[in-house]
């Protein structure tokens, strides 16, 4: 929508503009002085700014937040949510008064922090700080890419899917190490439509930000590649104007706004304070910043009608934008149907029966690789089928074994390197050695809604990316991590590279699918199931070659199911070895001796959990049945979740230890990962469920 021109001599349009504005600054005092707790300072003191972002700048319809083609808002200082919550109870997005009053209690549609999927038009779920900065990035990766795919001959503005990415950022953001990846990436990318605004002021909770950061943020942008902007006065519609016109004038860069403003202003003694950041303000402070906005102390939660419904008039201007956007959007379906049908299946994210052939081709086929290899062959043979399935790597593309063979690069246009050809339309991301961005970036990208995004590096640094992956699962996202080099199996680098308690720490993720294959079949079956995955999925893969163990399973009866039967006795076995990953390999030779012994076993591999738990009872009963109590994990990292499936009597052969130094296959066996520890960890528990040698068992078959 373009800016209005300033009809007011106060800056305002209207002057129903600024009686919207004056109002709508102190509900912010008003819901956090009668709750008692809240963040009403910057709320306070960005509703001119985001006022005149929302009812003049923004390209969106309150009424279809979900339209295609809006500009995207992400506030990643989340903790000022109800600065979003105005502007959307101001526009008519369905917000009222009342829900504003309900701000962050229990069940209400203005949570403490702005939650996806809960409240309608909150883009991305924020709250730790600097994830929706690169929440923002991808967002804006996203618009490039879908442009550069759909409408290669259109220039930006006339786009039909390039979107602005306006981002909201304070000084905390600008702290944290994942926004300065992000922007760095950004930077690099040259990110034209990504406008982030810096809430530029000087207060942290623990009170002038000199205290701890003084850095010259806006050279720092400026070194990044980005272009500047800077607005002196927060309180100056007119300034304000001419700093966004500024920033979408911008072509072949993202855009850094300096907003400069003063935390809870006009508050007249807590504003420009810590004591402005959060909790009750006090009545008297709350009663003299009405007066000094001209307003009546004695009234709360006003807003006058005739200003409201003035306000909510942007819903006429989002109407009109949506109709002319989708009249240009049926032509272009009309003129270009073959690239129509790609746009349905990206949005669909659909999985073409050519892919799923290949696919069954590719499992038909088994080698004895390692399984991060088996995941690059996937990668590589349906990629060109899905255009929606783009990623890349913190610069171990080749080693996670996400390169795909003749696939572009994701570079700006004028990119001249020989390496790595590419462009806009490219499907292999190179986000640089930044695994803390990396995560926040998928989340962006598949926020968008035109992709299942992938990142990959090694296990043992994913820990940098747990914010994200966190976030990623709070909100459902389809994103995939291909986290290779799962164990100390990794080798000479040593411990420092050897992830131990990794497995358990992801599985303790509430809502993330974390898949450990045992082979190559294990290895595509898993992947033809995420494709189709509606929420985040850590893949973690073998660096080491691993035998093939399930070929002769049948597809969608094995890993799919998230835990199996690979192999059982002729009989009742007696015992139950549960295994992942490269382990898989050595429970089966484990179970070749103890079957030598006259000992039934039945061999269940386990590549997902989470998928397994899904299962019906009765299925989880027949792989895992209550009445066999002799039980034995393996598996390459902590035991500390193994208890619930190997029981009172069962053993769990782990590693409770940081690895060390040395060729993979003599880590894991001085870890004790070997045959012979699952066969010394079967025999005991087998005699701990034998009555003649459990005392406690009176005679009872344990």
């Amino acid at each position: 929508m373009a800016p209005t021109e300033n009809t007011s001599p106060t800056g305002w349009r209207d002057p129903l503009d600024l009686e919207a504005v004056r109002h709508a600054r102190v509900l912010p005092l008003d819901v956090v002085q009668a709750k008692g707790n809240g963040h009403a300072g910057t709320a306070v003191s960005l509703t001119p700014a985001l006022y005149v972002l929302f009812q003049e700048y923004l390209r969106h319809d309150p009424a279809h937040p979900d339209w295609e083609g809006r500009d995207r808002f992400v506030l990643s200082a989340g903790h000022t949510s109800l600065s979003l919550y105005l502007q959307h109870y101001l526009s008519g997005y369905g917000l009222e008064l009342d829900d504003l009053k309900k701000a962050r209690a229990l069940g209400s549609l203005t949570p403490g922090h702005p939650e996806w999927g809960h409240t309608p038009g909150v883009e991305t779920t924020t709250g730790p700080l600097g994830q929706g900065v690169g929440n923002a990035v991808g967002l804006a990766m996203s618009a490039r890419r879908v442009h550069a795919l759909l409408e290669p001959e259109t220039t930006p503005d006339e786009g039909l899917f390039r979107y602005r990415t306006w981002c909201v950022a304070g000084d905390g953001c600008l702290s944290e190490g994942v926004s300065q990846e992000a922007s760095s990436l950004a930077g690099t990318l040259g990110l034209d439509g990504l406008i982030l605004v810096w809430d530029d002021n000087r207060i942290s909770i623990e009170g002038d930000t000199a205290i701890a950061f003084t850095e010259d943020v806006v050279a720092r942008y400026r070194a990044y590649g980005w272009a500047i902007v800077e607005i002196e006065d927060a309180e100056d519609p007119d300034a304000i104007r001419a700093g966004f016109d500024a920033a979408v004038a911008v072509t072949g860069q993202p855009v850094f706004v300096r907003l400069r403003t003063r935390i809870g202003h006009p508050m007249p003694t807590v504003g420009g304070t810590a004591g402005a950041h959060s909790g009750a303000p006090g009545d008297a402070e709350v009663a003299a910043t009405k007066e000094a906005l001209g307003l009546d102390p004695e009234q709360f939660f006003a807003m006058p009608a005739e200003a409201l419904a003035h306000a909510r008039r942007v819903r006429e201007r989002g109407a009109a934008a949506r109709e002319d956007w989708q009249t240009r959007y049926d032509a272009w379906r009309s003129a270009d149907p073959e690239r129509a049908a790609l746009h349905d299946r990206m949005r669909e994210r659909d999985v073409t029966p050519a892919a799923r052939e290949k696919l069954s081709a590719l499992r038909a086929e088994p080698q004895k690789v390692a399984t991060r290899i088996a995941s690059g062959a996937v990668l590589n043979t349906v990629a060109a089928e899905l255009p929606w399935l783009w990623g890349g790597s913190a610069d171990l593309a080749e080693t996670n074994n996400v390169v795909i063979s003749g696939a572009r690069s994701f570079t700006p246009t004028d990119y001249a390197g020989d390496e790595w050809p590419g462009g806009p339309d490219g499907s292999l991301v190179h986000f640089g050695i930044r695994e803390h961005a990396m995560g926040a970036v998928l989340n962006g990208i598949a926020l968008a809604g035109y992709s299942h995004p992938f990142g990959a590096t090694f296990f043992v640094f994913s820990d940098y990316m747990r914010p994200s992956v966190r976030l990623a699962a709070l909100m459902g996202l389809p994103v995939t991590y291909v986290w290779t080099h799962d164990s100390v199996g990794v080798g000479e680098d040593g411990p420092t590279h050897q992830p131990v308690e990794h497995l358990w720490s992801h599985r303790a993720i509430p809502g993330l699918d974390v898949v450990r294959p045992a082979d190559w079949t294990e290895t595509v079956d898993a992947w033809t199931r995420i494709l189709t995955a509606d929420r985040p999925t850590a893949l973690v893969l073998s660096r080491q070659g691993v035998p093939v163990v399930s070929a002769d399973v049948p597809a969608g009866e094995g890993a799919h199911r998230g835990a199996y039967v690979l192999a059982d006795a002729d009989a009742t076995p007696d015992l139950i070895i549960v295994a992942t990953g490269s382990e898989v390999g050595l429970a089966m030779q484990a179970r070749d001796l103890l079957t030598a012994e006259g000992i039934g076993v039945r061999v269940v591999s386990a590549p997902c959990l989470e998928w397994f738990e899904e299962q019906d009872l009765a299925y989880r009963e027949s792989v895992l049945p209550r009445a066999i109590a002799a039980r034995v994990s393996v598996e390459a990292g902590t035991g500390t979740g193994w208890h619930r499936y190997v029981g009172t009597h069962g053993e769990i052969v782990s590693v409770e230890e940081f690895g060390a130094s040395g060729a993979g296959d003599l880590v894991l066996a001085e870890r004790g990962i070997t045959v012979d520890a699952v066969v010394a960890a079967a025999r005991r528990s087998l005699d701990a469920t034998r009555p003649e040698q459990n005392p406690l068992s009176e005679g009872t078959n344990r």
